[in-house]
């Protein structure tokens, strides 16, 4: 006979913690926000201080997305404030692939 434990307050009340964050970092990454993005801390500089401060760091959490745009070999990111549109700023690079066989 196998027994189980009962279902405690506390392990429902940790699965109900569990599935909220799960099901914010899946509207996050639906929504494009900057947190799901794979930002370092040094580029969460939305002010342009040239200092992250945790205010801004907290701000990549629901305030900031991103949109993603490739054009080519050009790879851009373009950072907004979500509540008003307003863009922050624009970061690109190039990137030189293996060339594709033909």
């Amino acid at each position: 006979m196998i027994l189980r434990g009962q279902f405690t307050r506390r392990r429902k009340a940790l699965l109900i913690l569990v599935l909220v964050v799960l099901g914010w970092l899946g509207y996050a990454w639906y929504a494009g926000i900057a947190i799901t993005q794979g930002l370092e801390q040094q580029d969460m500089d939305w002010n342009g201080d040239g200092t992250v401060s945790r205010t801004e760091v907290l701000q990549s959490f629901y305030a900031v997305g991103v949109k993603v745009t490739d054009e080519g070999n050009r790879h851009c990111k373009a950072f907004y404030w979500r509540s008003s549109g307003e863009q922050i700023r624009v970061d690109c690079r190039t990137v030189f692939g293996e060339a594709k066989p033909e």
